[in-house]
């Protein structure tokens, strides 16, 4: 029987499947059919797999009627990695080919594009896949040779970085591999020597000077996950204080770096040879991007959105009021439950999007709008009005965390009070409320208070009776929604944590309050911001 299958991987949003291309090669009607549910660039592969043959490993079956289904067939599947293991499956049943036999392919996964030449190309999406193979108890996996590094974080599989086709055929049988040129490596390769993502390395808390209401907002934020909301007139830090907050939240876990170096190989960003990502991820979308860019779509296979990019890390939003309604409107499902849902037709894809969001807005169109000089504003109170309808209600309710960033008067550097903290200083104090974090919900799913399901909170982790009351008081005045008064318990929880307190109390809740009104620091309780700091 001229019949052999290879297993390659498909993937459906961040998860990798299976893939069995079956190969028949019999008498009949001279051609090729690919069947599966295939797209147009799968579609293709007969033909770079017919002269990859051809060039590289003798002849490909010409004569002959070739059947390729890739199975299961309800599975869309596109995308050009399934290349390699065509090409093996179709060499092992085609007689011609004696020495590779089907029962060879036995627990191998194949992922590679194949040139004209034989030689293999990298592909997206490489550990993600590797992941999947694993789980399904596949031990040895080919790749192209540049993503050995990447396939090799898989604990427990054994990767085989190659070159070319004719090099995977003879680590099959047993026989000399044979010499092949290094592969190319991937057509998105940055042409400019400075991208300036370097310049945030050297960013630090201690550059900024004042703003002590806003840098203890954001200190809770980092440190329980919570969507923040920076407002105030340009050129007041907003943009300064956000590009900081990567410098005080820890490094990610083990786990979170498998999924999000996950993410960025789906995406086709992840370095070569970088290993897992071990800091958290910093993106800044332009005001002018897509939804596609930022929730995640794109033609062909469904990709990641930067939103999902900067999982465990953090998504800055800049001009949020800006952004197209659109892209407004749909960061409801990431701010309520740490994912987003891509639907286009028959094919639907869910990623993670569990990051820290921060969102920065003028009071008015022109950015010179505030209390201490509301005449250096040439908007109308219509213009300020428009301007600020841009966020809707179940937007707005979304943000646990508002603070007005005022402008600092009088020279950088200049007083007699301590120094500002650095990082440092906050990234310990942070690390350290993300460990009570983790201690209290050990045996549970989620990681951080902001991503804690609000029936769960009252009923194993309810605040202190009084913060209750005083909690439940606003709800009754219509000062909190329902929505609004689960964020505020989740932020008690935080600042209890920031601050070592083991339950929060009216203290605790009274900040929490303030935090999220967005009330000024002369309104924010001293002795409980003190104690927080310490």
């Amino acid at each position: 029987m001229a019949f052999a299958t290879a297993r390659s991987l498909a993937l459906k949003g961040p998860d990798g499947h299976v893939i069995d291309v079956q190969v028949d090669v019999s008498p009949g009607v001279v051609g090729t059919t690919l069947v599966g549910r295939v797209d147009k660039s799968l579609s293709e592969a007969r033909d770079r797999v017919r002269m990859a043959i051809n060039n590289d490993c003798g002849r490909f079956p010409a004569t002959k009627r070739v059947t390729i289904l890739l199975s299961p067939a309800d599975l869309p599947k596109g995308g050009t990695h399934y290349d390699l293991a065509i090409a093996v499956a179709v060499m092992a049943a085609d007689k011609s080919h004696k020495e590779l036999t089907p029962d060879l392919l036995e627990g191998w996964a194949f992922v590679g594009e194949l040139s004209v030449s034989g030689s293999l190309r990298p592909v997206p999406g490489v550990l993600p896949m590797v992941i999947a193979a694993a789980s399904h108890g596949i031990t040895r996996v080919f790749v192209p040779e540049p993503q050995a590094a990447e396939a090799g974080l898989v604990p427990g599989m054994t990767v085989f970085g190659v070159r070319s086709l004719a090099q995977v055929s003879a680590v099959l049988r047993g026989a000399e591999v044979p010499q092949a040129p290094p592969v190319v490596g991937p057509s998105g390769s940055p042409l400019a020597t400075w991208r300036g993502e370097d310049r945030l390395d050297d960013l630090d808390l201690r550059d900024l000077d004042g703003l002590e209401d806003v840098r203890y907002a954001v200190e809770v934020a980092a440190a329980g996950g919570h969507p923040l909301m920076l407002v105030g007139p340009r050129g007041t830090g907003k943009t300064s204080i956000a590009e900081r907050i990567p410098t005080i939240l820890p490094d990610l876990t083990t786990e979170q770096s498998l999924e999000v170096s996950a993410l960025h190989s789906v995406a086709g960003i992840l370095p070569q040879g970088a290993g897992l990502l071990r800091r958290p991820p910093w993106f800044a979308p332009h005001h002018g991007a897509s939804a596609a860019s930022v929730l995640g779509g794109g033609s062909g296979r469904v990709h990641p959105g930067q939103v999902s990019l900067a999982h465990h890390g953090v998504l800055f939003l800049d001009e949020f009021p800006h952004f197209r309604t659109d892209v407004i409107e749909a960061m409801r499902q990431p701010l309520e439950s740490g994912e987003v849902t891509i639907a286009r037709g028959d094919e639907s894809a869910t990623y993670p999007a569990r990051s820290l969001v921060v969102l920065a807005a003028n009071p008015c169109p022109c950015g010179n709008f505030h209390a201490q000089a509301p005449q250096a504003c040439d908007c109308t109170e219509v213009q300020r009005s428009h301007y600020q309808r841009k966020l809707s209600g179940p937007i707005l309710d979304r943000v646990d965390i508002w603070m007005e960033v005022r402008p600092q008067l009088g020279p950088r550097g200049q007083g007699f009070g301590p120094a500002p903290e650095s990082s440092a200083d906050v990234r310990a104090r942070v690390e350290g409320a993300r460990m009570r974090q983790a201690r209290r919900f050990r045996d549970c799913a989620w990681l951080v208070n902001a991503s804690v399901p609000g029936p769960a909170l009252t009923e194993r982790w309810p605040l202190e009776p009084d913060a209750q009351r005083l909690i439940d008081d606003q709800l009754s005045a219509g000062t909190l929604t329902r929505r609004g008064l689960t964020r505020v318990q989740r932020l008690a929880w935080t600042v209890a944590d920031c601050a070592g307190v083991p339950r929060p109390g009216v203290a605790e809740a009274t900040l929490a309050l303030a935090l999220r009104s967005g009330s000024s620091a002369c309104t924010l309780p001293a002795r409980v911001v003190t104690a927080a700091a310490s």
